[in-house]
Parts: structure tokens; sequence; C-alpha cells
């Protein structure tokens, strides 16, 4: 489907277990999501395929896994205590905060890089109200950060903060890493981790969040080699989006121009995938120059310059692919969901890569209230499960609900163990399964010997 809405998909992967609304059954919390048995699963394979493509089959990056929880001072040096701001303003009468700028952009105008005070001037001269048709009040900076304390029962507790990105833990374990493993130039520190921001108006289900994990990696280069490998990472972006299954339309890059990029990045690229409510952004690749390590330096004394086996030493410079892991399985989702008629009737399908899909093959005896065929059935499942995993029972129902409950989740291949299996339909068939495919519903004989090729 090349339009298919944000409340199918957000219906699916509630009604089949691929995510849950936080807190649900107290009425939730904005901006909080839960991922369900299928849905983490889904979510656990893009980063799987993430980490193999960009650390593991690679012998220039090294994995991390920093604290959340850092010295306050790492956010001082960052620029984030200062600097990590959203505008903010407020229904008067409600009291509810909304994000000035995505008001903005809902009444059709381009905020970008506009000052509070333009901000407040256009609010005012174009009549915006809140959502709910009142008043709002002076744009105003909010800090983005949460605040949490560590402390003894003294009372003598120290604010620190939840951090609200990864890459600062890449560059305060640098020296860590060039003292263990004595890296060449270049090279990259990567992580996969859990960040925090106090968004005002989360929306857009998983999209805008307040927790949220991020895969990204901090590439450490000479400063004369920064432009040549920022090509090298913007390929290898492209080629990431298409292991996904993403198509050359559904991803498109944005130059970001002076004035309007991060206060660290020289140079940065957003890539917007096509998800249901607009063109948005996925991942980015920033130039980073030496803003980071020179700031950490100055900040913490520590010595974080490179040395080369001649003896110069120099602070490297830093390229930052990111890519939001929440976003990619939303993107996913958004990707694989389809509708098509199939015996009659239309049925939904989630069309997912078959290394991406979260069940790689589900199992089923024709009849549940044979014993022979859920013996034989039962014991093809525990001996592909030894093998792959992500292989699901199922004997509940009839073979048709079957059938459309796997397609609604994204089973590539069901295996169907019948009494052709056990050989009452002759020697030809003995030892043969019903193997039906996802995509086009089409049916063939397999023999139990094949099927663990089959479904890799």
């Amino acid at each position: 489907m090349s339009d298919v809405s944000m409340e199918k998909v957000v219906s699916l992967t509630k009604r089949r277990g691929f995510i849950y609304q936080g807190s649900e059954i107290y009425g939730g919390l904005a901006g909080t999501w839960d991922y369900g048995p299928l849905g983490l699963a889904l979510k656990k394979n893009i980063e799987n395929l993430w980490w193999r493509m960009f650390v593991e089959s690679r012998d220039d990056m090294y994995g991390l896994d920093s604290a959340i929880l850092m010295n306050p001072r790492v956010w001082e040096a960052s620029g984030h205590v200062g600097g990590f701001n959203d505008p903010l303003v407020s229904d008067v009468k409600t009291k509810k905060r909304y994000r000035a700028d995505h008001l903005l952009e809902e009444n059709g105008e381009n905020p970008t890089g506009m000052s509070l005070e333009a901000m407040a001037a256009l609010i005012k001269e174009k009549g915006i109200k809140s959502p709910e048709g009142n008043e709002l009040s002076a744009p105003q900076q909010f800090n983005m950060m949460f605040k949490t304390s560590v402390g003894s029962v003294d009372g003598s507790d120290t604010t620190v903060y939840m951090r609200p990105e990864t890459a600062q833990g890449m560059f305060v374990n640098f020296k860590n890493i060039l003292d263990s493993y004595h890296p060449k130039l270049p090279f990259g520190i990567a992580q996969i981790g859990r960040n925090f921001r106090n968004e005002i108006a989360p929306r857009d289900f998983i999209f805008r969040v307040r927790e949220l994990e991020i895969m990204e990696f901090e590439y450490f280069v000479e400063e004369n080699e920064w432009a040549e490998r920022f090509e090298y990472w913007r390929k290898g972006m492209h080629d990431w989006f298409a292991r996904l299954g993403f198509e050359e339309g559904d991803i498109r890059e944005v130059e970001i121009p002076d004035g309007e990029r991060a206060h660290y990045s020289k140079r940065t690229i957003d890539f917007h995938f096509k998800y249901p409510h607009k063109f948005d952004e996925i991942g980015g690749l920033a130039y980073r120059t030496d803003f980071d390590l020179k700031n950490h330096i100055e900040h913490s004394g520590a010595d974080l310059h490179y040395l080369t086996p001649d003896g110069t030493r120099f602070i490297p410079h830093v390229l930052e692919p990111t890519f939001g892991l929440g976003r990619h399985v939303l993107a996913v989702l958004v990707k694989a969901y389809a509708e098509d008629e199939l015996g009659g009737e239309t049925r939904v399908f989630m069309k997912f890569p078959k290394h991406l899909a979260p069940v790689k093959a589900a199992v089923f005896p024709l009849l549940k209230n044979k014993p022979e065929l859920v013996a034989k059935a039962r014991g093809i499942y525990e001996a592909l499960k030894q093998e792959v995993p992500n292989i699901m029972w199922d004997d509940n129902g009839n073979i048709g609900k079957r059938y459309r409950r796997q397609d609604e989740i994204g089973t590539p291949v069901c295996i169907t163990v019948d009494f052709d299996t056990l050989g009452e339909g002759g020697e030809d068939k003995k030892d043969t399964v019903t193997v039906r495919d996802r995509d086009t519903g089409e049916q063939e004989r397999v023999a139990i010997s094949e099927l663990r090729a089959r479904i890799s």
C-alpha cells in the first residue's frame, strides 16, 4: 500500500502484540510505549542486523555500552545544559504545553531557525490558537533533559541528568579505547543505547517519544579526510536502508543549511522516511568537527589527543551516523503493512523482509484433536526450533484462521502436518508437509528434511 494510515498500523500492532501503550491500565503516560513479544523480536532483529553490518563485520569499529547516568559536567561541556532546548507555548486556560514550532508548521509556516521573538510575532499575526481554541502564552525555551539526583541520607544530593544522547558516552571513553586497543585512524566507537528527552508534545505513535533508543557511532578521522569519509558513510546509510527493504522513493536526503544545524555540526544530512504523517527524520549524518573532544579536554583536563607513530599529536575530527531505533521499527512496520484479496476475501498481512520477520515459520497440525498429527507436528516443531529459535507453534482454530493470524504477524512460511505426512496418501507423500508462502498464498509439498533450508 502506498498510503497506509497510522491508525491501521497502530491497530494491528496492538491487536497482534507488537506495541502497547505504556502503563495502559492506569490510563497510560504520554510518550511512553511498551514492546510486546513480536515488537521486541522485530526491534532485536533490526538491532542485530545493524550491529553486524556496522560493527561485527568491520575491523575499525569498537563496541561500547556506556552508563545512562554521567557526571553532570559532561553535559555542561557538550552544551546540553545551556542549549538543549525546544520552544514551548502554553494554553492560557488549560495550561497544556505545546511545541511552538509544531503549531506553526501545522498552520503552514516554516519556523526553522526562527527566534522566539519572531515566533511570538507570527503566532500573534496569524491568530494561531491552541488545539482547544484558546490563546497561547509567549514562546519560551524549554530544556529537554530529565533531571534526577544522586545522594545520601544526609541530604547532600547532586543533580544529574538522564542522558539525552548516546554520543557523549563515546567521547568520554575515547581515551579508554585508545589506551586499551591502540587503534589506527580512522576508527569508530559504536553503541546502541537508551536516551531520555522531555518532549513537550509527544506524538505520531512511537515516532516522537520521551524514552528512545539510538543506534549510532562516532567515526574519528583526520581533518583533511572528513569530506571523503562523509560521502563513504552517506552511501553506507543508503546501503543500510536497502537492507531493510526500503526502496529509492522511501528515503529522502535533506541537507541542513547554515544557521539551522546543531551547534556542533559543520555539515549535516538528515534522512527522511515516508511515514504516514509525512516524510520525516529516521536518521542523520553529521560532521561534528573536533568540537566534542576539544570541549572535553577543556572541561576535564584529560589528554584526548591522538598520537601517531611518528609522534604527531592532534585532536581527531568526527563523523556521526545516527539511526533512531524506534523510528526504524515504525518505518519497517509501515513498509510491511499490506492488504490484498486472497480466496475471495480481503486480508491484511505484514510483508516483512524474511530476515527481519519476528517469526520465521509456524508449524501446525492439520487437526488438533488427532494425537498422531499433533505428535508428528510437535516433533518437527521442536527439531526446527533447535536450529531456528523464532519458530511458532499454532494449533488454535481452523487452518484458515491460523493462516490469517500468521499473515498479520508477517510469518514468511506456514508448515502444516496432515495425513499425507503420515503416509496415508501414499509413500511418495510420506514425510512431506504442506508449506504455504505468506506473500502469494501458494502451497507446495516439501520434504521434512528440506525444511531447514527452506526457512533459511
